[in-house]
């Protein structure tokens, strides 16, 4: 049946009306959707959204951990209150020892962790793109994956010694499988119809990898290095907890072990804090803006 011709005067009564109505109707639809990514929740709303939660769970636990501690739950040796963590962590502070074993375990975990990118980035798009590479050695890396890094501690100090060469090579067997299996993932995700397009342009080789593989795969990538950082934080904590050497400085791990031999748990658990905050604190000034523009840039995160 033809469609009437809103130009006659004999056509439906209200039909232009209607017409113009759908038009305006998907122009403004067409708006909102160009003006999306441009409408922002106010500051303070995004402030109380994304703090207030934190601070009402951290005031629960600190109010569980003390009524477990007035009903001596654990004996007081064995579970000390939040105060005395805190007076634990004030005598580091004032004897200036703080920001430097923090320093020792941080510049460690990012020097490994940096050293982790630059092999597993590489390796991960090899496994990807070479089909027998693939089966040779995809099921090893998810076996080392799998793998307490503890478990290199004692091999890698009989292979290279109480020095950072040993830290390193513990932490670098930690990440690496990680972050390779994430950029696989990322790149077995990578719709088809994309490479293809990027072979037709003439994106092949180097180029297809740079322009069109390491984009598309950037979300599974991403998610990889947030999990190789995770692998690579844990297990230097387990190298420098049973790696104990003056050589090697005093880290958060050497903190622990120090309380472990004096029997002070409150040392113990001022170092379990501290390894507490610098991967939380990782995760949400590197890891989370990182990945919410990423899915924000391809639609995926609104305005969040």
């Amino acid at each position: 049946m033809a469609a009437p011709d809103l130009t006659k005067p004999d056509a439906e009564p209200g039909a232009a009306e209607r017409a113009d109505a759908d038009l305006a109707g998907l122009e403004a639809g067409l708006d909102a959707l160009e003006t999306y990514e441009k409408e922002r929740k106010p500051f303070s709303r995004v402030l109380v959204e994304k703090t207030l939660p934190p601070i009402v769970a951290l005031l629960l636990v600190l109010l569980i951990w003390q009524i477990a501690y007035v009903m001596e739950v654990k004996p007081r040796y064995a579970l000390p209150s939040p105060s005395d963590v805190w007076d634990a962590f004030m005598v580091q502070w004032k004897k200036g020892t703080v920001f430097d074993i923090l320093w020792t375990s941080l510049s460690r975990g990012i020097l490994g962790f940096l050293i982790a990118v630059a092999v597993g980035t590489p390796l991960g798009l090899i496994v990807a793109r070479v089909q027998w590479v693939r089966t040779a050695i995809g099921p090893i890396l998810s076996g080392l994956q799998s793998l307490p890094s503890v478990a290199w501690v004692p091999p890698a100090v009989i292979w290279f010694g109480l020095n950072n060469t040993a830290i390193y090579a513990v932490v670098l067997l930690g990440a690496v499988p990680s972050i390779a299996n994430g950029l696989v993932s990322g790149v077995d995700q990578i719709p088809p119809l994309y490479l293809r397009a990027g072979r037709v342009l003439g994106a092949t080789g180097f180029n297809g990898i740079r322009h069109v593989v390491l984009p598309a795969a950037l979300p599974g990538y991403i998610a990889g290095l947030k999990q190789g950082w995770a692998f690579s934080w844990r297990s230097l904590m387990a190298a420098e907890l049973i790696a104990a050497s003056p050589e090697l400085g005093f880290g958060l791990g050497q903190l622990m072990d120090q309380g472990r031999n004096l029997g002070d748990m409150p040392m113990m658990l001022t170092a379990v804090f501290m390894i507490l905050i610098v991967g939380i604190g990782i995760e949400l000034l590197v890891f989370a803006p990182v990945e919410r523009r990423v899915l924000r840039r391809r639609g995926l995160a609104g305005s969040k």
